[in-house]
């Protein structure tokens, strides 16, 4: 169509959709040949409103009993006069997928594992018991022992072994015999006296005479608990010079001399102002032992002897 020339044909009839309508229709408009959407599809185009929906087709056969017929273009079956697009050539390939129902949360779901939970619930319940008989037990054991060891303790009615280390705590507290001068047995010349203030002894008693060669006195000492090492003291009184006397144990001399040294540093010859005491480390035997304190050649002897004891092992005091 050129300017001013209206051409052959209306304007409806330039309208490709003319056909649709009736005034259309009624000019002659045909609808065009060949599909529309892409190539070899199959016409399906009709006018508005000559499409049947529900209806059954003419000659349809009419369904057996107990059958539900087949309705053309029903919801979900399909049409005879549809093909879908993917089953033309190009079309789109079809694929299936497969529903898988969730773990408990659809119908057809398995629902949840109340067998495990159950078994689980139980040997938690018996571990809580086995662990309480457990500490039960042990608590009786305990209690049992405990008693055990209560009525072991020895009472006044029961007799109890002492063991070594109680029996040496025993033996350290006993009390070691003691001797005055009086009850010494004397040898030599010397000889006993009472004259000089300050003697312990029963009666002030002391021994004298002891700076002779050959004077001596003698303890023989009855009760010792066992063998080893013993303290001997010996109270005496000495001036001026320090002196020393030989010690015999068990009749052997002592390793050194038996030092009787003016400790109270008396210088003008008063006996009554020089009592002292020494000390010696002598082993003794279980039993009966002898000590003698005697003076020898080469011994200072000018000394008053007062009293002798013993405590065991090796002390100074």
């Amino acid at each position: 169509m050129t300017p001013g020339n209206n051409g052959a044909s209306t304007p409806e009839d330039d309208d490709p959709f003319g056909y649709l309508y009736a005034d259309g229709q009624a000019n002659g408009a045909q609808p065009p040949s060949g599909g529309y959407g892409y190539p070899n599809s199959v016409n399906r185009v009709r006018a508005v409103g000559t499409r049947q929906y529900g209806q059954q087709p003419q000659n349809a056969q009419p369904a057996p009993y107990g059958q539900v017929p087949q309705q053309q273009g029903a919801y979900g079956r399909p049409n005879a006069h549809y093909a879908a697009p993917e089953t033309l050539p190009g079309g789109a390939p079809t694929a299936q997928t497969q529903m898988h129902s969730g773990g408990g949360g659809g119908r057809g779901g398995r629902g949840p594992n109340t067998k495990g939970l159950l078994i689980g619930a139980i040997a938690v319940v018996a571990a809580v018991v086995i662990g309480i008989g457990v500490a039960m037990l042990g608590g009786d054991k305990d209690k049992s022992e405990a008693g055990d060891e209560t009525g072991t303790t020895p009472t006044q009615s029961q007799e109890s072994k002492p063991s070594p280390s109680s029996s040496d705590d025993a033996e350290s507290q006993v009390d070691l015999p003691k001797i005055d001068a009086k009850a010494l047995r004397l040898g030599g010349g010397a000889s006993l006296a009472q004259d000089v203030k300050g003697a312990q002894s029963d009666g002030g008693i002391y021994v004298g005479n002891l700076n002779q060669v050959g004077s001596s006195v003698t303890w023989t000492v009855n009760g010792i608990p066992k063998d080893g090492p013993y303290t001997v003291f010996a109270r005496y009184s000495a001036v001026d010079e320090d002196q020393e006397m030989t010690l015999t144990v068990n009749g052997k001399p002592f390793g050194t001399k038996l030092n009787m040294g003016n400790f109270t540093h008396t210088s003008d010859g008063d006996f009554a102002k020089g009592w002292t005491k020494t000390y010696a480390w002598p082993t003794l035997n279980k039993g009966t032992n002898t000590i003698t304190v005697s003076c020898q050649d080469g011994d200072k002897c000018n000394v008053l002897l007062d009293q002798l004891w013993l405590k065991a092992g090796q002390v100074k005091d």
